[in-house]
């Protein structure tokens, strides 16, 4: 190999790890140059704080282990909220992030910051490179980091002196690709398998959680697989959605919070509830994943699935199977099909009978405002005519709040393994459209609709002419209801009021939007929703759907059983 600089030795490696995008803003320069002068291509975001999201929404599409670079200082500190969601999301993101020259180090020097200290509660390694001759050593336990054991993001500290300097030629060339993850599926013990596999063979009313952790392929396939032969009912976490098929008998969606009147958790919480044997996998048990830990059955057993040994008894004793969720799927699925099942068998058709009554009427109870042609439009409205075009291979996007509850609640996934990503991690406003951006570019041949209210959207207008500059044809809806919604509404029911940050002026989102280069329409009335939706979808170029919809609606969570929904508990 001919003498490269230590940029050139970076880009090589991030080469080698099967890296062809990489989300950045130029800096660090030497490392963006190096990178695109051997074709890996850089999408530039706008706004300081998007670019790591971007790369949030890719790693989850593609499997890959995505790459953010940033400038030291401000751009550092504003990777800290995705990187954050990526943590608590376990997606695998390594950022490369710029530092003062080695010799300003501790002197205050322009942008200096302590990004040890910055990104210690956000990543699973922060690392400063120092040396020259260490550069594949560093990068590669920055992939390694990254995409093994529980997955999250890693930063790599790149002193903008070190990156100008020759790199020596190493006596030990490492060929390693780490870039696809998980890097290691690792499963429990064969004797630990069979011994779940037979808990669920001898309970008498087992259910399945499954979280984000089954969204991959491998896992999504597995968990089909086992929820079929097994005969078993699986719900999902807000991040498990469309983990399963939900069009399949067994499939009793997403619960969490939403559970109040006119949701379909109203009526699948019960089977739950009655449960004697819980199978978790993939979740962290969560607060919005459990309605604050009141969902699971004392006296019900459970059996945890999970790559991170610490999440297995965190809030619920457990039997422990560690491992990747797609291996002890599958170990599972295969051991399962050696015990009796005719007990489970024996349940289905009641169980399939009961599930479908439960969709049965969570259709008929929310129709009276998904088929509503009232003026302001109800959300529940938009999300059934994007349900009517809702296809397996489509992408759905929200927004934090209550553009993820829309989501997750009102569609029903027709595939195991569709795609809905919600920043549930910790579910900040305006990541709905980076996180689709990202989406779309692992996938380019799959349409995405990134679903956000007009309070987050206003975090990333800046996005709309990153999608046309870098031609990235998303579909944008903007659920505008002038107000920040969950706020107003939570405020009010805690509080009895609510306070001035609730409300804003009026903006014409589609207007920005057409300024910027998409297309854009305002829809006002129901009846434009279908084929504006249509128009949107068919010209595979940015879009922006605005739609002026009701200020008083909200999802069917469980705060406001008895509060906003007095009167419709009994519905």
């Amino acid at each position: 190999m001919t003498e490269v600089t230590v940029a050139q030795r970076i880009a090589l490696a991030l080469q080698r790890h099967g890296v062809k995008l990489i989300f950045g803003q130029s800096l660090p320069s030497a490392v963006i140059l190096a990178c695109e002068a051997i074709g890996i291509r850089q999408l530039a975001y706008r706004q300081e704080n998007m670019g790591g999201a971007m790369a949030d929404g890719f790693a989850r599409v593609s499997g890959q282990i995505a790459v953010v670079a940033a400038q030291n200082g401000p751009a550092a500190t504003l990777l800290v909220p995705p990187l954050a969601e990526a943590y608590k999301a376990s997606v695998p993101i390594v950022a490369l992030v710029q530092e003062v020259e080695r010799n300003q180090l501790d002197r205050n020097a322009f942008q200096e910051l302590d990004h040890f200290a910055l990104f210690s509660s956000c990543a699973k390694s922060v690392r400063r490179v120092i040396t020259a001759d260490r550069i594949d050593d560093y990068v590669d336990a920055a992939f390694v980091a990254a995409g093994s054991g529980r997955p999250g993001p890693t930063v790599l500290l790149l002193p903008a002196d070190l990156l100008r300097e020759k790199a020596p030629t190493s006596t030990r060339e490492r060929r390693s690709s780490f870039g696809e993850w998980p890097i290691d599926r690792t499963r429990p013990s064969e004797a630990e398998i069979c011994a779940a596999a037979a808990s669920i063979a001898a309970a008498k009313a087992p259910v399945v959680v499954a979280g984000g952790g089954v969204a991959s392929p491998a896992a999504a396939a597995a968990m089909a697989k086992l929820q079929n032969i097994a005969h078993l009912p699986v719900f999902t976490t807000n991040m498990g959605k469309g983990a399963v098929d939900e069009t399949h008998p067994l499939s009793a969606g997403v619960l969490g919070a939403l559970v109040g009147p006119r949701s379909l958790g109203r009526h699948t919480l019960p089977i739950l509830q009655e449960a004697d044997l819980i199978i978790l996998v993939g979740t962290r048990t969560n607060q919005n994943g459990t309605d604050s830990w009141r969902q699971l059955p004392a006296n019900a057993r459970v059996i945890h699935i999970d790559v991170d040994p610490q999440e297995i008894g965190r809030n619920y004793e457990a039997t422990r199977l560690v491992g990747d969720a797609a291996a002890t799927l599958e170990a599972l699925a295969a051991a399962i099909e050696h015990v009796d099942l005719s007990a489970r068998r024996d349940m289905r058709a009641g169980l399939e009978k009961r599930i479908a009554a439960a969709w049965k009427s969570f259709e008929e109870e929310r129709s009276v405002f998904s088929g509503s042609n009232g003026n302001p439009i109800r959300p529940e409205r938009v999300m059934r005519e994007l349900q009517a075009r809702l296809t397996p291979e489509m992408i759905v996007v929200a927004d934090a709040s209550y553009s993820s509850m829309w989501v997750v609640g009102q569609l029903r996934s027709r595939t195991a393994g569709q795609r809905f990503i919600t920043p549930r991690g910790l579910a900040g406003l305006g990541w709905g459209l980076p996180l689709a951006i990202g989406a779309k570019l692992a996938r380019p041949a799959s349409p995405v609709v990134a679903l956000v209210g007009d309070g987050g959207f206003a975090h990333s207008w800046a996005e709309l002419e990153t999608l046309v500059r870098s031609n990235v044809p998303v579909v944008v809806i903007v659920l505008n209801n002038g107000i920040l919604g969950f706020q107003k509404d939570a405020e009010t029911v805690k509080f009895g009021s609510y306070t001035t940050a609730c409300h804003f002026s009026p903006v014409d989102h589609a207007a920005i939007a057409r300024a910027c280069g998409c297309g854009g329409a305002v829809v006002s009335a129901p009846g434009e929703l279908g084929k504006t939706l249509d128009l949107a979808l068919a010209e595979k170029r940015p879009w922006l759907i605005e739609v002026t919809t009701d200020p008083s609606a909200h999802p069917p969570i469980s705060l406001f059983d008895g509060t906003l929904d007095h009167g419709l508990a009994a519905v």
